[in-house]
């Protein structure tokens, strides 16, 4: 009997060490297992960030400026891809198409048939969001894939030389008392850059918005209607009118910049903060791509638009042209419009000009 409890006793034993191994023996296989889930995790991690980062065009870049010759948008793309092939950031050709029409709407249109092409580029700035809101396009900033800001260029005013006026205070203390007998021109349609820039700085001087008188020189006919006394004040970028002032034909009363600009002709502009007026308007211009861009290559165009704002040569093209250096990536560049629609879109209401 003894002999029968003994060989019992050492089964169960035998029993019990066994499912102890089993045990073990399935923790380890688990253990196995979510090791072998996280290498597969961080391989195919690693395998999407080397696709994203490996991108490369592998035909011909197209940027669009919706706009003539000569204009901001146009100098803008025309700058950007000479300094891409030049320094060699960017090994295909690329070739700069001017679009014209809507203030932009055309170019939008043709870009949005193009989804996912990562070969159809676009310049603009603030114009994507005021056409919209104006109703004179469907499309806007969000219909598009924002890839980088580059570049802050700023608004002037300029009058005359034999104006009256010798700052922007002084002008806007008659436009406080009558808004009406001043004109003001600028190349965009009403509710669009060249009003909205003077909009912004008036209202900030305590000037009657709802009165101002604006007329539209889309046919670039802005500066020659101001040199022939035809309109009293012209709204238009800062490059535009240095020039004009060099010949001694024009006298620049304010620029939208936070300081004062480096460069000759440039530093002699005074900035409407420092008159008085706590006010800024920063025309910034960056470069969007079609709807639904694949990210790799959204990733690929972020770093090679980086590596051109960090550049000498495109620092040389800032100084020519009174541009400051202003880089957002995708995701900051997508937030920043968001947040610009919402403030211009205020400002249009009151005009009574919103969509």
């Amino acid at each position: 009997m003894k002999k029968y409890l003994l060989a019992l006793v050492v089964l169960l034993a035998l029993i019990l060490a066994a499912c102890g191994d089993n045990g073990a023996d399935d923790e380890a296989v688990e253990a196995d297992a979510e090791a072998t889930e996280t290498e597969s995790s961080d391989a195919t991690e690693s395998e999407s960030s080397e696709t994203a980062s490996d991108w490369e065009p592998e035909e011909a870049i197209e940027f669009i400026a919706p706009a003539g010759a000569g204009g901001g948008w146009d100098t803008t793309a025309r700058m950007a891809a000479q300094v891409f092939s030049e320094e060699g950031i960017i090994d295909q050709p690329i070739g700069v198409v001017n679009m014209e029409g809507g203030g932009g709407a055309e170019a939008w249109a043709h870009v949005a048939g193009f989804e996912g092409n990562p070969y159809k580029i676009f310049v603009s700035s603030p114009p994507i969001i005021f056409v919209p809101l104006n109703g004179q396009s469907e499309y806007g900033h969000e219909d598009f894939t924002p890839l980088a800001n580059i570049i802050a260029d700023y608004a002037a005013f300029a009058v005359r030389a034999d104006a009256k006026w010798d700052s922007i205070t002084e002008l806007f203390e008659d436009m406080k008392e009558d808004p009406e007998s001043i004109t003001v021109v600028g190349a965009s349609s009403p509710g669009s850059m060249d009003h909205m820039q003077f909009v912004q700085i008036a209202k900030a001087a305590g000037v009657d918005i709802t009165k101002i008188r604006y007329v539209s020189a889309q046919d670039g006919g802005g500066m020659t209607q101001l040199l022939n006394g035809s309109v009293d004040v012209y709204s238009t970028g800062v490059a535009e009118t240095v020039e004009q002032v060099r010949a001694g034909n024009i006298k620049v009363l304010g620029i939208t910049s936070e300081e004062r600009l480096e460069g000759e002709v440039l530093e002699d502009f005074p900035t409407v903060k420092e008159q008085g007026i706590d006010e800024t308007f920063v025309n910034w211009r960056g470069f969007f791509g079609p709807p639904n861009m694949p990210p790799e290559a959204v990733a690929y165009y972020e770093t090679k638009f980086k590596e051109l704002s960090d550049s000498d040569a495109f620092a040389e093209i800032r100084s020519q042209f009174g541009w400051d250096e202003f880089y957002m990536n995708s995701e900051e560049y997508s937030k920043f419009l968001d947040e610009q629609k919402e403030v211009l879109a205020e400002l249009m209401d009151e005009l009574g000009l919103g969509n």
